[in-house]
């Protein structure tokens, strides 16, 4: 577990994908989590908070499919997260038609365009 002083929020964070793991913060004063990483709790406005792990698992809030002339078709959303956060993804292994609200995503750690981990979504299957 790291401490909130120790390195960057998006560092840590960094480091948490690297190992295959979504990471959020956890506001000890608050009893609440939040995302995007940060460096004082938005909630308290201190930096009385922990580190923890996600189990990777939400359902979707929202959905905007976008078609790139050219390109596959893909779908951006904001996941609500089990744990209690909300955050922008993207689905991937799945036809961005068949993307809806309210369907349950598992996270997919992979390599981002410019090589460094990002969390990405698929479709749980049913």
């Amino acid at each position: 577990m790291h401490s909130p002083v120790t390195a960057s929020p998006m560092a840590t964070y960094s480091e948490y994908l690297a190992k295959g793991e979504l990471a959020y913060q956890f506001s000890l004063a608050a009893n609440k989590p939040f995302f995007f990483p940060r460096v004082v709790c938005p909630y308290s406005g201190t930096m009385n908070f922990e580190w923890r792990v996600s189990r990777g698992l939400g359902e979707i809030y929202a959905v905007t499919r976008f078609y790139p002339r050219g390109e596959a078709a893909y779908a951006v959303v904001l996941v609500d997260v089990d744990e209690g956060f909300r955050m922008m993804t993207r689905i991937v292994d799945a036809d961005a038609d068949e993307v809806a609200i309210g369907q349950r995503v598992r996270v997919s750690i992979r390599a981002a365009e410019n090589g460094a981990k990002a969390p990405y979504f698929t479709l749980e299957k049913q």
